[in-house]
């Protein structure tokens, strides 16, 4: 008996730890407000997953969060940081600010039916293959759920939900923490769209993006070869230089492109052709240094092609400043409200598109389970990094696709216009607002998360944006 008893103590202990708690009054009455705006949630993520509006040229989906939010009577600002497309909306008075985060645009060049086999929509340009169609969503109905629960608890406070467009690429973020739109928030929250439940520490990589234009002289070229000089000889010797510098860049760091232009027939020297870069690191000072050797090997492709070069810096953010108090309070909230339960239509639909995936899925039951909280480096980047560094902010990701999936995939498009991709939002919209409950009732965890962010970001921190003093590219997903 002695030798089973301690034995069974340690396993009670566990069974209790791993027991999610229950909610207080508070909680259940903000809870219950989440869980009875599954369908509202589910019908303006279907509605933007069928617009697919890329960076920038969401009007349709902007105008749609906005109007829902006046008619909740919150007083929407739209239209700000010289964007047309974001907004800010608020409700409450008093005590703290807490923000969401609201995104809503698409990829261009992928889209897909919401079917587990590959199934393009004909002249359809984009799809929501990041799942911000979810992200809209689910940070709508939390920020609803939270103005109720304002109201009816009579919590001193304010609940605000910042629109940002233009995520992919386009830094929309990155502008209204320029325009100074966070200053005076108490903390930030967001969510992501993904194939697990997770609420981890994950910091992400700064990075900076650029279209490199070389310019030369059109000819025959077969007639006149000699008096042409070729802007896409430009742009592929300095793609041949970047791809050498890959190995003599920090492991953690990351460059791609694509060329955008290369001209339209092979019997004309092309006299413009260009390639967009990315280039990314844990450190901006990371970006910063590969980016002046990227440079140097735009001016030299240059000199040695007989063109002309220039570039644009299109977006720059940096990583993500984890505040690890916050976090782990988000992932007490996620653990009380649990995982995605699939029905067995589902499940069918999750077989399929695990059936199509090149290396091993994760196990498809996962999507029901919340992942081991952990502080780990993320090796994507989002403009949620520049607002971490002038907030503190925390987030989660939920499995709004099936377990195995890749973002920016056709599959990932096809569960995010299903009941897979809104079941998730929804996990993230009960979640926030358990977050949001917590955060407006809790001035310790404010005070230590603000104490936090303080001593990481250091006494002598002053913020700099990666894409500089550039005005907000309206047009680059023209």
């Amino acid at each position: 008996m002695r030798s089973i008893l301690p034995a069974l103590s340690a396993c009670l202990l566990m069974a209790c730890a791993a027991t999610p708690a229950w909610p207080d009054a508070a909680e259940s009455e903000a809870l219950s407000q989440a869980r009875s705006q599954s369908e509202l949630t589910e019908s303006l993520a279907s509605q933007m997953w069928d617009w697919a509006e890329v960076g920038y040229q969401e009007e349709k989906s902007s105008a749609l969060l906005q109007d829902t939010l006046a008619g909740e009577g919150f007083t929407v600002t739209p239209g700000v940081a010289g964007i047309p497309t974001a907004f800010m909306a608020e409700y409450g008075s008093g005590g703290p600010v807490i923000a969401i985060l609201a995104e809503f645009d698409a990829l261009p060049g992928i889209n897909q039916t919401a079917s587990p086999v590959r199934e393009e929509v004909p002249g359809k340009g984009a799809g929501h293959a990041c799942g911000h169609n979810l992200f809209g969503a689910g940070s709508v109905s939390a920020a609803i759920a939270v103005r109720h629960w304002l109201e009816e608890s009579g919590t001193p406070g304010r609940v605000r939900i910042y629109g940002t467009p233009a995520e992919e690429g386009g830094s929309g973020k990155v502008y209204m923490v320029r325009a100074g739109l966070f200053e005076d928030v108490d903390i930030a929250m967001h969510w992501h769209a993904g194939d697990r439940n997770t609420a981890a520490a994950n910091t992400s990589l700064a990075n900076r993006s650029a279209k490199f234009r070389f310019r030369g002289i059109s000819a025959h070229a077969a007639g006149a070869p000699e008096r042409g000089r070729s802007a896409l000889d430009g742009v592929e010797a300095m793609n041949m230089m970047a791809n050498m510098m890959h190995e003599h860049m920090p492991q953690d760091a990351r460059m791609h492109y694509v060329i955008t232009s290369g001209g339209s027939a092979p019997n004309v020297v092309p006299d413009f052709a260009e390639v967009f870069y990315y280039v990314r690191h844990p450190d901006p000072k990371g970006v910063e240094a590969i980016w002046a050797r990227l440079e140097d090997a735009a001016r030299g492709a240059a000199q040695g092609t007989g063109t002309k070069v220039d570039w644009e810096i299109i977006h720059g953010n940096n990583p993500l400043l984890v505040n690890e108090k916050l976090a782990r309070m988000m992932d007490a909230k996620l653990r009380q409200v649990g995982g995605v339960e699939y029905t067995d239509a589902e499940l069918e639909f999750a077989e399929t598109i695990a059936s199509t995936f090149d290396n091993p899925a994760r196990d498809i039951a996962s999507a029901a389970e919340i992942q081991p909280f952990e502080v780990s480096l993320g090796y994507g980047s989002t403009d949620v990094g520049d607002v971490s560094y002038a907030v503190p902010t925390v987030g989660l990701r939920t499995a709004t696709w099936v377990p195995g999936t890749s973002a920016h995939s056709w599959q990932a498009v096809a569960a995010s216009g299903t009941s897979i991709g809104y079941k998730g939002a929804q996990i993230a919209a009960e979640t926030l607002t358990l977050a949001a409950v917590e955060l407006f009732t809790n001035e310790d965890l404010r005070a230590e998360a603000r104490k936090e962010f303080d001593e990481k970001r250091g006494p002598d921190y002053e913020y700099k944006s990666l894409l500089g003093d550039r005005d907000p590219p309206l047009d680059y997903r023209k």
